[in-house]
């Protein structure tokens, strides 16, 4: 599979056989521009509408925005019930966690995940290999908090997102940089403009692997 950043918390895999699954589009709002795009499988974690503008997405896709078990083009697809805060959603509202199966490697997005995960919401995500997390702070998990889901999934490789980049111009102050998370971890960090994973290599990847933004 490739597995590419397009900035926040958007996302495109793309399965050995061409499938292609996009992950929270945003508007063009935060410095981040989505590139014109088409997908197979669009999964939005929550209604925010810098996670779930499906506008932007181009061809005959399936929209995934719930809770349980999926199966579409050959990607299983689970949805697990979290919060974008630590109120039980009382300030943010709800936020789903996906976790895909592609070429047999599970790939977990967290969304604006606002919260440490309690030990049922860990046992119905499952097994992961690849998460992609939120570690800025402001309107998700901090580094601190971050470190701790990534304790409790165990996942091989550990892609930070929501964080601030150049990109983000003035709005990037609400967010920390990358390098708090990769320092609060004390887990190696590597840059990549992407990745392509499989089976057989991805032990080489283990760690923090961090996506520029192009």
């Amino acid at each position: 599979m490739k597995i590419k950043w397009f900035g926040h918390s958007c996302f495109m895999i793309t399965s050995k056989q061409g499938t292609k699954i996009l992950m929270d589009p945003y508007i063009n709002m935060l410095g981040y521009k989505l590139p014109e795009i088409e997908a197979e499988i669009v999964a939005t974690s929550h209604e925010h509408k810098d996670h779930n503008n499906i506008d932007a997405v181009k061809g005959n896709f399936v929209h995934i925005n719930g809770l349980g078990i999926f199966s579409e083009h050959g990607i299983d697809i689970r949805g697990v019930d979290t919060f974008h805060d630590k109120f039980s959603g009382d300030k943010k509202g709800r936020n789903t966690i996906y976790n895909f199966k592609v070429d047999d490697i599970n790939v977990c997005h967290c969304g604006d995940l606002g919260h440490i995960l309690d030990t049922k919401q860990v046992e119905e995500i499952g097994k992961v290999d690849v998460l992609l997390v939120p570690v800025g702070g402001g309107y998700t998990i901090d580094a601190t908090d971050a470190v701790e889901v990534v304790k409790q999934l165990k996942p091989t490789v550990i892609i930070p997102m929501h964080y601030r980049t150049k990109a983000l111009g003035p709005m990037g102050l609400a967010f920390a940089k990358v390098d708090k998370f990769i320092e609060a971890s004390g887990i190696k960090a590597q840059t990549y403009k992407d990745l392509e994973l499989n089976k057989e290599n991805i032990e080489n990847y283990k760690g923090i692997a961090v996506l520029n933004y192009k």
